[in-house]
């Protein structure tokens, strides 16, 4: 017994060391899903358990996608393991957000996409997000930490959204411009004739209180459409 556990303390270490210097690249898959198993299961070979994982979600994307009772039929696969998972995703999009908050819609939106392809893209309901800006056509500065999403959420298809309210929380936060972005769970970027016909009125309903409605993003796990740049309003 000994003996196993110096082994797999010595090849866990080896895991961390070829990682520290060389980064992910010098792993394979299977290598990375073990390191990230070290973590939250001590004492034990955890190579099969990464072996088995992949095997049952193809990929490591899977294995993050992953129902968290699915995660939990692998032998050995705990609550500690999906919560560490969850963890690192929640990390990831604030650490997405506050690099997007560095830079100006003017300059490059491709930041922000990447945050709100981070929120949203793996939704399996549709979700819609609210982003206000400052007069650099930046995100407002937030007071809490992390910052509130004004969003609203419905079913797999369709999100009831109010104008109203939107217009409202500009009013509140002295919004100079607003982002809108939402989620296609169905993967395609194609615009509905809903989203057109609610971009163009909700531009409308901004106008008269000199709010500017930046762009309207349609967003997936694999890419983002702009209204702005396909010249949809």
């Amino acid at each position: 017994m000994k003996n196993d556990n110096n082994h797999y303390t010595g090849h866990r270490k080896r895991l961390r060391e070829r990682f520290e210097k060389f980064g992910l690249e010098a792993l394979q898959e299977y290598e990375i899903v073990e390191l990230l198993l070290t973590y939250v299961i001590p004492h034990k070979d955890v190579k099969p358990i990464a072996k088995e994982l992949l095997n049952k979600f193809g990929s490591i994307k899977g294995i993050m996608d992953a129902d968290e009772n699915d995660l939990k039929s692998i032998k050995f696969v705990k609550d500690k393991f999906s919560t560490f998972l969850k963890l690192i995703k929640e990390i990831n999009v604030i650490y997405k957000k506050q690099k997007s908050l560095e830079i100006s819609l003017a300059t490059s939106i491709d930041k922000i996409a990447e945050y709100c392809i981070e929120k949203l893209g793996n939704k399996k309901e549709e979700e819609f997000l609210v982003i206000y800006l400052d007069s650099g056509f930046k995100i407002q500065n937030e007071e809490s930490f992390p910052g509130k999403d004004f969003y609203f959420s419905g079913t797999i298809d369709k999100t009831v959204v109010y104008p109203r309210k939107i217009v409202e929380e500009a009013l509140k936060r002295k919004a100079y411009a607003i982002l809108i972005v939402h989620n296609h769970p169905n993967g395609l970027l194609e615009p509905s004739e809903y989203d057109k016909n609610f971009t163009r009125l909700l531009d409308l309903a901004l106008k008269p209180l000199d709010i500017i409605l930046y762009d309207h993003l349609i967003v997936t796990s694999n890419g983002y459409l702009s209204f702005k740049k396909e010249k949809l309003f």
